[in-house]
């Protein structure tokens, strides 16, 4: 799940960095002769990191000059230079909806003869491949590094009391009641900031429903109404354990809470772990793969493509951009990478993981994950403040005809594109 709530920028704005970036044509060479690639990627607060791989690429490298550009709200600058029709040479994006649009638009390279994917895990390639509309011909991006989401818990807290780890439903539940009886916030929530429903939610659904049920339901195979059920129930369990109005906290309200010791344990990302840890650096925080199954083996670790790079199809200079992209799958830049953002390594390798996912790290390590369920969702049907409706009137058949009403008003044109393939195939 990519993190919203970004702090929006005017149009003047987005003009005014449009104007200032250096808009240096797809592989064209500068006065030195040497070859320019551009990469515009959509993380600002990685900037650090992308900064330092770009001075390294360029101290080592005489052909070629890498330019990169982290802005803010790279993807409606992104989208503004697509319609000038002037694409950077390299884009890094997640993998999501956006990510599938511009597959159907046929705006990406096909880059299947990039040696570097041999060395990127197969749940990562599956996830890209399950992104697409329908099955295409060839490989469109390289996933660079994940997220993991699930549950966050205080540590020391959990030794203090001696609390165990849950591997079933049944024993979270249980450890909740526990916690509580002792006095303690199990959980905290904060979906006054209705994004932040979708990770209780991505992080259940991954483990009781298929990686591809939305693409089931565009087949006509399936109803959300039948896969969504148990999930649907079982985020209605999680309230009682968390604050008495949890719509009262947004998420930063939240971060601070469990940052104070406020609740043991918070149903997140670990993308809020740098959040937490700027209001209590010394917090010792460890995380788990949601239980929400009768066995442990069900369990699957959420975890979805963060930050991934594609080749735009209208790039002059596929070599030189190879040459880029080897040089970020390096190990010492991945390396340099995780330790800026706490993220999972989408390539195979003995990478040095933040503490934090040390109790995730058997998921990883055993390629047992799916992608955020979200990353599917079109973001006009506005998915989480539905989650958020449906929380507060806990109507579990009214949420799910909704869903499957709203899903069918807002892939229309999918569910067309979908049904004429398989008439085809």
């Amino acid at each position: 799940m990519q993190r919203k709530g970004k702090i929006g920028i005017s149009v003047l704005l987005i003009a005014a960095m449009l104007t200032a970036m250096t808009l240096t044509a797809c592989g064209s060479k500068d006065d030195s002769g040497k070859t320019v690639i551009e990469l515009v990627q959509y993380k600002p607060e990685a900037v650090d990191a992308f900064e330092a791989i770009e001075e390294k690429f360029n101290a080592t490298h005489d052909d070629i000059q890498l330019k990169i550009e982290s802005p803010n709200d790279a993807m409606t600058i992104l989208k503004t230079r697509f319609i000038r029709e002037d694409a950077p040479d390299i884009i890094g994006i997640g993998g999501d909806v956006n990510f599938s649009s511009f597959i159907d638009s046929d705006m990406l390279m096909d880059i299947s003869d990039f040696e570097g994917l041999a060395d990127i895990k197969q749940s990562y390639k599956d996830i890209d491949k399950a992104l697409e509309y329908v099955p295409e011909e060839g490989v469109y991006a390289v996933p660079y590094v994940a997220n993991a989401a699930g549950i966050l818990y205080n540590r020391e807290m959990f030794k203090e009391h001696g609390w165990e780890i849950p591997e079933t439903w049944d024993e979270f539940i249980s450890l909740c009641d526990e916690i509580q009886a002792e006095g303690i916030m199990p959980l905290y929530f904060g979906f006054k900031d209705v994004w932040t429903t979708l990770a209780p939610w991505n992080a259940m659904a991954v483990g009781i429903a298929d990686a591809d049920v939305c693409r089931q339901v565009n087949k006509g195979e399936t109803t959300f109404t039948e896969e969504y059920r148990e999930v649907a129930q079982k985020m209605l369990e999680l309230l009682p354990y968390g604050p008495d109005d949890p719509f009262a906290y947004d998420y930063n309200g939240a971060c601070t809470a469990f940052a104070n010791g406020e609740s043991a344990m918070y149903t997140i990302g670990s993308y809020a772990v740098p959040q937490i840890m700027s209001v209590n650096p010394d917090m010792d925080i460890d995380s788990f793969v949601f239980p929400v199954n009768d066995k442990e083996e069900d369990n699957i670790l959420n975890s979805g493509i963060d930050l991934q790079f594609c080749v735009m199809n209208d790039c002059e200079n596929k070599e030189a951009a190879y040459e880029v992209l080897s040089f970020l799958l390096k190990d010492e830049s991945i390396q340099e990478y995780l330790d800026n953002q706490n993220a999972v390594p989408c390539k195979e390798g003995d990478f040095q993981l933040p503490s934090m996912l040390d109790g995730m790290k058997k998921y990883i390590d055993e390629d047992r994950m799916a992608d955020y369920q979200d990353h599917y969702y079109p973001a006009e049907m506005s998915v989480d403040a539905q989650i958020q409706t449906f929380l507060m009137k806990k109507d579990v058949d009214a949420f799910l005809t909704k869903f499957d009403k709203d899903w069918i008003r807002y892939n229309r044109d999918i569910i067309r594109k979908v049904e004429d393939y398989e008439a085809e195939h």
